[in-house]
């Protein structure tokens, strides 16, 4: 990035990146996949759904750039499900390409300095810093989390089940979210009941997250935001007092 000259987030020219890169980008319908390219040793056709949102559209790019980078020579296929899926395991190709994308289009250089001046980890501090960089709020979560700035967790949830989690690197493993939603939890009213995002986050007991020995001496704070496919994102901050 530094070589082509990027220094600010509309530098990020992803479809001009692909082609230094000897990749070109086209837009087309695609039903059954996200995203795919096809390669040789030099040069790659880059199609992507030109259904999808934008800001998937544009994660999509930066994987399979990732893809290119890491897997030259294969031909790939990535479903909903292979792009921007944190659930996949760390050697999984998919996951690769995940991590190349994040750190594309959210460079830590430029994402580093915005979280320093972040008062406090909150929804719309997150959305501000995805706006910026023409993200979802779901990266952009996932990039803060990956930069150990705070303590803090994302957890997703559909209705049957915690789909995954991430924390913070500085977070002890104790602290491992419950795999079923509390009744008392207000990402439990949003996801089986008809209440709306909060606009802040809220404190409750960590006893309605977590599960372990001493755990009720500990107040966090949550606040939820809806996904596509009935599900549901929690942001959970620790306080410092955990990290003991």
């Amino acid at each position: 990035m530094q070589e082509l000259g990027i220094e600010c987030p509309q530098d990020i020219d992803l479809e001009a990146i692909a082609w230094t890169l000897g990749a070109a980008v086209k837009y087309r319908p695609l039903d059954k996949c996200e995203a795919m390219i096809v390669g040789g040793e030099r040069r790659a056709l880059i199609t992507v759904n030109s259904k999808a949102i934008p800001t998937r559209r544009r994660f999509s790019i930066a994987h399979e750039i990732g893809h290119w980078h890491h897997h030259r020579g294969r031909i790939l296929f990535c479903g909903a499900h292979d792009i921007g899926n944190p659930a996949d395991d760390a050697l999984n190709p998919e996951k690769q390409a995940d991590q190349f994308a994040s750190d594309l289009i959210l460079p830590s250089f430029m994402v580093q300095p915005r979280m320093i001046k972040m008062k406090r980890p909150t929804l719309a501090a997150v959305r501000e810093i995805a706006d910026e960089f023409d993200v979802s709020d779901t990266a952009t979560l996932l990039k803060i989390i990956d930069l150990d700035h705070f303590p803090i967790l994302a957890v997703c949830h559909n209705k049957e089940r915690r789909r995954w989690f991430r924390r913070a690197p500085m977070i002890p493993g104790w602290w491992f979210p419950r795999q079923e939603l509390d009744h008392e939890s207000f990402a439990f009213e949003m996801l089986f009941g008809d209440a709306n995002e909060s606009a802040f986050p809220r404190k409750i007991g960590a006893d309605a997250w977590f599960e372990f020995r001493g755990v009720d001496r500990f107040e966090i704070q949550e606040q939820s935001f809806r996904l596509p496919n009935d599900e549901l994102l929690t942001l959970l901050v620790l306080p410092d007092e955990a990290l003991e």
